[in-house]
């Protein structure tokens, strides 16, 4: 089956593999060779893609899964695998979410909780998959 990873930025992956596991919004599931269609939105988290037995991971920020006909589509904001993750930036980024959070006064609460939940998600992606 085919799987294709697409960002406004960039294919983040695009090729045949034997299963992938995503965050859907109601819980993670996993795709095998000839799933039904689905159409699923996605959370933050890990994307897991298997091919001959071996697992790469991508951090997905979100975005939907769209699977028919043995052909995937995930459509996500942001996609990135652990080695493109700059761990001390993810950081710095929950760093500056905290510090918005606290003072309200002056900030979109709801974009700095949303940039303050990316940065915790990509922190232990990083965490769990380089140690």
């Amino acid at each position: 089956m085919h799987l294709q990873i697409l960002t406004p930025e960039k294919t983040a992956f695009d090729g045949e593999i034997d299963s992938v596991r995503v965050p859907g919004e109601a819980g993670s599931f996993e795709i095998l060779n000839k799933h039904a269609p689905i159409l699923a939105s996605l959370l933050l988290g890990d994307v897991r893609i298997r091919v001959a037995g071996k697992d790469t991971h991508y951090h997905v920020a979100g975005g939907f899964i769209e699977f028919s006909h043995n052909k995937g589509v995930i459509l996500a904001d942001a996609a990135e695998k652990v080695g493109e993750i700059d761990l001390e930036r993810a950081k710095a980024a929950r760093e500056r979410a905290e510090k918005r959070i606290r003072n309200t006064a002056h900030v979109d609460t709801l974009r700095a909780q949303k940039a303050l939940m990316r940065a915790l998600s990509r922190e232990r992606f990083v965490e769990k998959f380089h140690g």
